[in-house]
């Protein structure tokens, strides 16, 4: 009876010496692997530096898409117990540039487009259609004729407006020259204090067009599953700073499954003849309240954000 005890708990130690010389030249075998392909990794991305850093065309696009539906049932706890409800919105961030020797092209376009839907179902004359939320529509060209390896002679064309709801009222509309410095790669400064905001708008009153200074900072950027954008674009007017106006937009992108991510958007603008119109749409006469203009309004900062689902091509 011993011996068979024995010989069974040298059976067990054996095999269970021999799983643990396994486990451990397994995982000695996976860390060269993953030595080996980190190497491999490695030199894919000098290859790729080496074929972006060549003269010629570079164009991409990505964007994020997220949304949310939901329906209440007699949830009590809750202002309208019964009611269904659905976000969705989606944003693309596109760019074709052109990069040589003596001049450069790079050209940009953005789009931010949501709806927000309440269907109240206890009340028959609530509004229940899906209605725009956030309507941001931005191209941008921008020309340079090289004068040293980081600064430009350059002029730049940008438009601005909704596309949406009150489509081009208002729309912008900015060209000028003036100089560009792109100190490190990616990264486009531009200032341009020869240029005219161009402003579309049937509230010619409120609307107003000038000349002023343009300044225009873009860095964009993939680094392996990382795609990101930020995009500062800033008009100061010579006429009045009423006039005045910026945008800054910013777009972060993480890839998990080929094209496929999570992303995250958002924006901050001030604009003071937004502000106004806005005010002065709903300004009611019999409130007492002294008409708008652009001494009393509070021109308070606009912001948007978007989370969801990424992409790129």
């Amino acid at each position: 009876m011993k011996k068979v005890l024995l010989l069974t708990q040298a059976v067990i130690l054996s095999i269970s010496f021999s799983y643990s010389q396994t486990l451990e030249e397994l995982k000695a075998t996976l860390a060269i692997q993953k030595d080996s392909l980190k190497v491999a990794q490695d030199r894919v991305n000098t290859t790729q530096g080496k074929i972006d850093a060549f003269p010629g065309w570079k164009k991409g696009a990505f964007g994020t898409v997220g949304g949310s539906v939901s329906n209440f049932n007699n949830w009590y706890a809750q202002k309208a117990p019964n009611n269904k409800s659905g976000n969705i919105g989606f944003t693309i961030n596109a760019f074709a540039n052109l990069d040589t020797k003596s001049f450069f092209w790079r050209n940009a376009g953005n789009m931010n487009l949501s709806w927000v839907k309440f269907d109240d179902k206890d009340n028959p004359n609530d509004n229940n259609r899906w209605r725009e939320a956030t309507d941001v529509f931005n191209i941008t060209s921008l020309y340079g004729q090289k004068l040293s390896e980081f600064f430009a002679f350059s002029g730049l064309a940008e438009y601005r407006t909704t596309i949406l709801n009150n489509f081009n009222n208002p729309g912008y509309l900015d060209a000028g020259i003036g100089g560009t410095w792109t100190p490190i790669k990616d990264l486009v400064v531009v200032v341009h204090p020869l240029n005219y905001n161009l402003v579309f708008s049937k509230t010619d009153a409120i609307f107003q067009s000038s000349y002023g200074t343009k300044i225009l900072v873009d860095y964009t950027r993939q680094i392996q599953a990382v795609s990101f954008k930020t995009n500062l674009s800033m008009f100061q007017s010579y006429k009045s700073s009423d006039l005045s106006n910026w945008t800054w937009n910013n777009s972060f992108g993480y890839t998990l499954w080929k094209m496929i991510g999570v992303g995250f958007d958002f924006g901050l603008r001030s604009n003071k003849q937004e502000a106004l119109k806005y005010y002065a749409i709903n300004f009611d006469a019999t409130s007492g309240d002294p008409e708008p203009t652009f001494e009393n309004i509070n021109n308070k900062l606009q912001t948007y954000w978007v989370v969801g689902l990424n992409y790129k091509f």
